[in-house]
């Protein structure tokens, strides 16, 4: 599926970037191929429109932010409020602004310390993370990085447990037990909780992860799909009650690359575990996802009719994320969009 090319998509929200990163002014972000700006408005609200004056075309994100909260292109000063009307041309001296002097907008709220955009009207609201604001509960940014990968491939893979095995042996994956547990799924409209328990190792680098030193230990998942390309990891440790909870966002910046946001819930307290503690652990665990993630076809097929690919028992959470997204486009008049394939010795 080339996710730039299934209108659709454009119709949920997505994690752009830190509001912190608006701090320094204007932004540039490619969401689905379209290039956009960010900046922070009045009060702090963050905005977006596309990147791109109407004037002579420079991009906005190469401008600065006004005392009115209003976005200014640097090339001649052209600016423009929040809705992507032009409200100033300094070289008309306050005389009339063309009609048409407008640049796109779209939809932009702030979020679990992210500014988050739907480039058209959202079929969904932004996920919930229940654990933001709960009692007890501390929230780490953790990760915030390019990928090289499709959202689709990284939205199964955080559901592959049959994959601890080989691509995490060397922290909590038990090499000689490949057998994955198997789900328990409870779909929905809009996506899926999958609940099982799954044995992992538990080095003493991870003893302070866990809250426990048993050399094997236990994850209790229950895990979230948020169509289309977001995705909560409900870990709970039984044997000492820590809640490791990771949300993750793969925003598509165009059918090659996502950008991932990352973040981490935990019940504990900064003496118990410290941030810089937990994102020593996850940190390894990530980049051996991405690594082999960015081995695979980022054209990751969604109509299996099509068998561009074998499948086994333990990938059911893919192929259910699959055919919920298949009728999805299928819904909204659309079918999947996929790379024509190329003889084997033509370059891409």
């Amino acid at each position: 599926m080339l996710v730039t090319r299934q209108k659709v998509l454009r119709r949920f929200w997505y994690a752009i970037m830190p509001m912190a990163q608006l701090d320094a002014g204007p932004q540039p972000f490619t969401l689905l191929g379209e290039p956009i700006v960010l900046w922070k408005g009045a009060g702090g609200k963050p905005h977006a429109l596309r990147d791109r004056c109407c004037h002579r075309t420079a991009k906005l994100s190469k401008g600065f932010v006004d005392g009115d909260g209003n976005i200014a292109c640097g090339y001649h000063g052209w600016t423009y409020d929040c809705s992507g009307q032009c409200v100033k041309i300094p070289q008309n001296n306050g005389g009339a602004i063309p009609s048409r002097a407008i640049v796109p907008s779209y939809h932009c709220e702030e979020r679990y310390g992210y500014a988050w955009v739907a480039l058209e009207d959202p079929l969904q609201p932004i996920p919930e993370f229940p654990e933001e604001g709960a009692a007890g509960y501390r929230r780490i940014l953790q990760f915030y990085e390019r990928w090289e990968t499709s959202p689709l491939r990284m939205m199964e893979n955080s559901f592959d447990n049959s994959h601890f095995s080989f691509v995490h042996k060397g922290n909590f994956g038990l090499f000689d037990n490949p057998k994955p547990s198997k789900y328990e799924f409870r779909p929905d409209e809009w996506g899926f909780e999958a609940e099982t328990h799954v044995p992992v190792r538990n080095p003493p680098a991870s003893y302070r992860i866990t809250g426990t030193t048993e050399e094997v230990t236990e994850r209790h998942l229950i895990n979230r799909w948020y169509m289309p390309f977001a995705r909560r990891f409900g870990c709970v440790y039984p044997a000492s009650g820590i809640h490791h909870i990771i949300y993750n966002c793969a925003t598509p910046i165009d059918d090659r690359t996502l950008m991932l946001s990352q973040w981490l819930y935990r019940n504990d307290t900064e003496d118990a575990c410290s941030t810089q503690e937990l994102i020593d652990w996850d940190r390894p665990i990530t980049d051996e996802d991405r690594d082999i993630l960015e081995a695979t076809d980022y054209d990751a097929c969604i109509d299996v009719r099509r068998q561009q690919e074998c499948h086994m028992e333990s990938d059911q959470p893919g192929l259910l994320m699959r055919r919920m997204l298949l009728k999805l486009l299928n819904d909204n008049g659309e079918s999947e969009v996929f790379r024509e394939v190329f003889p084997i010795n033509v370059e891409e």
